[in-house]
């Protein structure tokens, strides 16, 4: 895959690393040489000096042949118009941008483009953390919006039935039990240490957090 990253600071070059390790044909392009600096010395890409709102130098970048490109500078602005020139006048298949300010997300959306806000992102992630260890977090989709959850069913849950976990914004999608998954049926009786992974919104799960607490109170 030919992928160009857009700003070289702490996210672009770590994420030009790990793409270059990963074998894909990768050029980093920031207005400062000092910035490659950042770029671990086992990157194996290709690093271009360069103001990537020039066209001319995204032709050098070799956008005309682009699978993906990432904005990642810390600029909102720049972002939006580089992901908007390379998604429409480049026809790039892939493009992400990095929402740096929340204050921009609505704007990113007015450009339809994929976006990733890591301020929104992590300060979610952190408050889940802070919240009952029954149930982690263990793949977020879009900026979190929508987060496939782990549950390991405490014993209190004993007996009851997979539809006991559906509550409004929450959607089971695999039950393990002794190593081995299943697409879980509603009248599934659940056993101690099964886990259960459900795909969820934040409301959701904060509702079934509600749930398996009342049970507590109620032991």
């Amino acid at each position: 895959m030919n992928v160009i990253v857009v700003g070289c600071g702490r996210m672009g070059a770590e994420l030009a690393f790990h793409l270059s390790q990963r074998k894909h044909n990768v050029v980093i392009v920031d207005t400062d040489l000092a910035s490659f600096a950042r770029l671990s010395p086992d990157f194996l890409g290709r690093t271009l000096e360069g103001d990537a709102l020039s066209q001319d130098v995204l032709r050098r970048a070799g956008i005309e042949t682009a699978d993906a490109l990432v904005a990642a500078t810390e600029s909102d602005t720049i972002n939006m118009v580089i992901g908007h020139v390379a998604k429409e006048y480049f026809h790039v298949p892939n493009v992400v941008a990095r929402n740096y300010s929340p204050e921009f997300l609505g704007l990113y959306e007015t450009f339809n483009l994929q976006v990733v806000s890591a301020t929104g992102w992590a300060a979610q992630r952190m408050e889940e953390l802070l919240y009952h260890s029954e149930i982690k977090t263990i793949f977020s989709a879009g900026n979190g919006e929508v987060e496939i959850y782990e549950i390991s069913i405490p014993e209190l849950w004993g007996g009851k039935k997979v539809s006991d976990l559906i509550v409004p914004g929450i959607v089971p999608v695999a039950l393990s039990r002794a190593g081995r998954a299943v697409l879980p049926e509603p009248d599934q009786v659940l056993q101690v240490l099964d886990v259960v992974h459900v795909s969820g919104t934040m409301d959701g799960i904060e509702a079934l957090r509600t749930k398996i607490n009342s049970l507590k109170k109620e032991a």
